[in-house]
């Protein structure tokens, strides 16, 4: 009975001063809500670049020269680094080496543009083999062929170009048989792909496709790849299939030492978990990040309690003159003061999960996918667990200079 009519007086106080109340839960709403947005839109994220993966392939493997990057300064070396040829490719081919392998495909990345009768474009180039697209991420030309492996071993000058670019360059006239320019070169479009927006990490409406010895010998002038792509025969194999690959390449490469490997490989399962500990990390330093205005949300609730002491200072006095206790009057001010913050948790929780959802749409639309959010009911439950803890934390030494208030000297109070 004594909480119920310590809440009620709570509420009433609350209910008095209703424009200082909302700026003073301000703070806490701010610090709520970015927290809500920082977690919701992360796992978002999360998942569909997991769901991304997942459908790349479980039995997909790719090989990338150089050491592997321990953080984002790592990678532009190991783009730069020519450990992976030609030699290497045969050797992963034989089924000595690697009897599971059920398909390769070397790559190599073309900075660039192209360009059409005045009209230029920078699309994703890449030198590659067009039977990938088909088997790996069954995609297939909507208009012309791809080119093949006689393609390839003759260097032939033939492009595949993707919805958006076909738009971008050829409006809505046809592009099968046009020359195309990359780096001054002619290109002849012999495919080109149906709109299909994301697939795995690629958006291949935006991708030109070349032969990748092609794109070696005439747009790049070099003797390696950037990486390599394989594919185990099933994913329960993938392992089996990625201690060979370590150990041809180890023979290749006259490397005894694993510490001193000029290659790496990354499966689906070493994608998803360094993902999942990139995104967390980042999460959890944003939310420390955002966590600074729950201090200085808590610094407001102090001062407004000491205000709401001192314009009270009577009211304590006359409740302790009727017989409340130091402990009646301290429960009565911690109990406004997590009231306050425990309120601005709950609009906090409500305005992050409104904006994560707006959120999540925007990253749905920037990845072509499907809207996927997700609601983190943890960090609903966290956020307004520590509202409340700050209110009680910035809340009890205003509570404790209220209840050692002496009687007659708060009742003479002017």
């Amino acid at each position: 009975m004594q909480a119920g009519n310590t809440l009620k007086i709570a509420l009433i106080s609350l209910q008095t001063n209703k424009l200082r109340s909302v700026l003073t839960i301000l703070g806490i709403v701010i610090g709520i809500t970015s927290i809500m947005i920082v977690m919701s839109v992360g796992k978002t994220a999360e998942n569909m670049i997991l769901g991304e993966i997942g459908g790349m392939g479980a039995e997909m493997i790719v090989i990338r020269p150089g050491k592997e990057p321990k953080g984002p300064t790592d990678i532009a070396g190991s783009l730069l680094s020519n450990s992976l040829k030609t030699r290497d490719i045969e050797a992963l081919k034989q089924s000595n080496n690697v009897p599971y392998l059920e398909d390769i495909a070397p790559a190599v990345i073309v900075p660039g543009s192209v360009s059409y009768a005045g009209e230029t474009y920078t699309p994703v180039i890449f030198g590659w083999t067009a039977s990938l697209m088909e088997n790996m991420f069954n995609v297939y030309p909507d208009e012309g062929v791809f080119f093949d492996e006689n393609d390839i071993k003759q260097k032939s000058n033939v492009a595949i170009i993707g919805a958006k670019v076909k738009n971008e360059l050829f409006g809505g006239s046809d592009a099968i048989g046009k020359n195309i320019k990359i780096k001054n070169k002619n290109f002849k479009v012999i495919g080109t792909i149906a709109p299909r927006g994301q697939v795995g990490f690629f958006n291949v409406d935006d991708m030109v496709l070349l032969p990748y010895s092609t794109a070696q010998t005439y747009l790049l002038g070099i003797d390696y790849y950037h990486e390599v792509i394989v594919m185990a025969q099933n994913s329960e194999l993938v392992q089996a299939t990625v201690v060979d690959i370590n150990k041809t390449l180890r023979e290749m490469h006259n490397i005894a030492d694993p510490s001193k490997d000029d290659f790496f490989t990354v499966t689906q399962e070493g994608m998803v978990s360094q993902i999942k500990t990139i995104i967390g990390a980042l999460t959890i330093f944003l939310s420390v990040v955002v966590a600074i205005s729950l201090v200085v949300g808590g610094i407001g609730i102090m001062n407004i309690m000491f205000v709401s002491v001192t314009e009270r200072t009577r009211e304590i006095g006359l409740r302790k003159a009727l017989g409340a206790t130091n402990k009646n009057i301290l429960f009565q001010f911690l109990m406004e003061s997590v009231l306050l913050t425990s309120i601005g948790g709950l609009v906090g929780i409500l305005l992050g999960a409104g904006f994560a959802y707006i959120g999540s749409i925007g990253i749905a639309k920037a990845m072509g996918t499907g809207v996927a959010f997700r609601f983190p009911v943890s960090a609903a439950i966290l956020g307004l667990a520590v509202s409340a803890f700050v209110g009680l934390v910035f809340g009890i030494y205003p509570a404790k200079k209220a209840s050692k208030k002496d009687a007659i000297e708060a009742l003479r109070f002017e």
